[in-house]
């Protein structure tokens, strides 16, 4: 077979599949493992939070990806490390002090996740042109969503299967992990023999001006900077401090004040239907952003952000049937994903300038910082409050979204946008 002319359908697909097969492991399924193993809310929550910061800090060694080896190179030694990590992970949960290690494997799968989206996206760019860029840019997203539906929906659905035929919690995840461990194996050998070999592949010889003191300096140094910080931070606060609560919330014992629902249920509720939704409103986001403009749609995509919040409230206090539970859980993923488009486009055009890349990086980073400490200080909060008060207080606390809003006119990048988005692509506003 003729590897050279391959059409980019025969490995973009799979290539951003893996992209996120690995972030959703570390940031879905891990609180979903250690809410079943009974590990207590305050003490997984506080350390998975750490898990971000791979990603929050990944511009810092971009550098020794561009610099060293081919991405071709990269993309394969990383996944199949990420083969690896999965297997260590599932042999050390049968483990007495399996928390400690499983941290550790979590860890490094998250830093060689973050190295493997640099290598990725590099590669991206020099194995396809223009044209073809501009095609794919949308199915990327689609196949990343798809990766996080595989991971929260069907891996957990087979784990609550496997526990409901006999198998013990741990030996349940540990097969489930077993079985991710030998996909991504094969995946990474499927891409090995498909991957095509651009010319342009190569150790990239970095100026020696290149110097991250001046981006930083110039990123810092932008008009507006206090209002830009403050919206990337507190824009989704509210969904910071409940992401991963909901978790233990939606499966742990209704002694615990938790609503028990089976792995199962939570995998086609929370993991399949939730995901589903929240690609429908990343898509529908996007057209509305299009048609109407950033500013006339941010009040209502802040006020379809913060409004679920309050059904975590609810569902604590009254504790619905199954089918509310499902039905709010739908909704609130669906108003997520149309309100994030309006983040992502926020943050494209504050990304200007000469380090328009590098600043697109700060600002993703910052906004995993902005998810890692609301997530760090809710597991606590939660266990000292319980459930109920705890979402009740959330629900109030994310009314700060609304303040940040009219920050957003004061800023001079965004003055551009309304006229960019309408005749941009809807197809842009997809790839995140």
């Amino acid at each position: 077979m003729n590897f050279k002319n391959i059409s980019p359908w025969a490995y973009i697909p799979t290539a951003y599949f893996m992209e996120g097969v690995p972030y959703a492991v570390i940031n879905i399924l891990s609180a979903v493992i250690y809410s079943k193993l009974g590990v207590p809310n305050d003490v997984f929550i506080f350390w998975t939070s750490w898990l971000y910061l791979p990603w929050a800090l990944k511009m810092f060694w971009s550098p020794l990806v561009e610099g060293n080896a081919t991405k071709r190179f990269w993309i394969l030694a990383t996944q199949y490390a990420l083969a690896l990590v999965f297997l260590f992970l599932a042999l050390c949960l049968k483990w007495d002090n399996f928390f400690t290690f499983s941290i550790i494997g979590f860890f490094a799968g998250a830093a060689i996740s973050a190295t493997h989206d640099i290598a990725l996206d590099g590669y991206y760019m020099i194995a396809l042109d223009g044209k073809r860029q501009s095609e794919f840019v949308g199915w990327r997203t689609v196949f990343y969503r798809f990766a996080m539906i595989f991971i929260s929906g069907p891996l957990v659905v087979l784990a609550g299967k496997a526990r409901a035929l006999g198998d013990s919690e741990a030996a349940a995840w540990s097969m489930v992990l077993c079985a991710l461990a030998a996909f991504t194996f094969l995946v990474t050998t499927y891409h090995k023999f498909i991957l095509p070999r651009p010319q342009a592949d190569k150790a990239a010889v970095l100026e020696r001006g290149y110097l991250f003191a001046d981006v930083f300096k110039s990123y810092f140094k932008q008009e507006n900077i206090i209002y830009i910080l403050l919206f990337i931070l507190l824009y989704r606060f509210g969904d910071a401090c409940l992401e991963k609560v909901v978790v233990p919330f939606l499966l742990k014992p209704e002694a615990e004040g938790a609503l028990a629902l089976s792995t199962e249920a939570f995998g086609y509720i929370k993991g399949t239907l939730g995901l589903l939704a929240v690609i429908a409103g990343n898509i529908l986001g996007g057209y509305i952003l299009s048609k109407f403009g950033f500013r006339k749609c941010i009040w209502y995509f802040a006020l379809i952000l913060v409004l679920p919040n309050f059904f975590y409230a609810y569902m604590a206090y009254f504790r619905p049937g199954l089918w509310v539970i499902g039905t709010l859980l739908v909704l609130e993923n669906f108003g997520n994903g149309l309100a994030m488009m309006a983040f992502t486009v926020f943050v494209m055009f504050v990304s200007q300038g000469k380090y328009k890349t590098s600043f697109y990086a700060i600002s993703t980073g910052i906004m995993a910082f902005g998810m890692m400490i609301p997530n760090m200080i809710s597991g606590k909060l939660q266990v000292v409050l319980g459930y109920k008060e705890f979402f009740l207080l959330v629900s109030v606390m994310s009314l700060i979204s609304f303040a940040v809003i009219p920050l957003c006119y004061k800023i001079r990048q965004l003055r551009e946008a309304d006229s960019y988005i309408a005749a941009a692509d809807k197809s842009e506003f997809l790839d995140q």
